[in-house]
């Protein structure tokens, strides 16, 4: 399999307040955690979809490389309960 990329699918930003400099803060949480192939003769930059399917325009990519970490699973562990289960399983297979 080529390099994976992971990426993240935000919610909608939510205001969280007004910030010291008198702005208001807009918050994104992260809704699911997926997987993409990396686009060709790019490493870091995402291909146009998800393992899953999912178009990966609109998402964030994550700073941790699965290829990094190397026996270690394919997402950060602080996001294990949002990994897209469509996604997990392509990767495990």
């Amino acid at each position: 399999m080529s390099e994976i990329v992971v990426v993240y699918e935000l919610d909608k930003p939510v205001a969280t307040g007004t910030s010291p400099g008198g702005r208001r803060g807009e918050e994104r949480t992260v809704r699911r955690v997926h997987a993409a192939p990396a686009a060709p003769g790019a490493p870091t930059a995402t291909g146009p979809r998800t393992l899953c399917g999912k178009d990966t325009f609109a998402m964030e990519t994550a700073c941790w490389k699965p290829s990094g970490h190397p026996g270690a699973p394919w997402c950060p562990a602080e996001y294990a309960s949002v990994v897209c289960p469509d996604c997990d399983a392509v990767m495990e297979a």
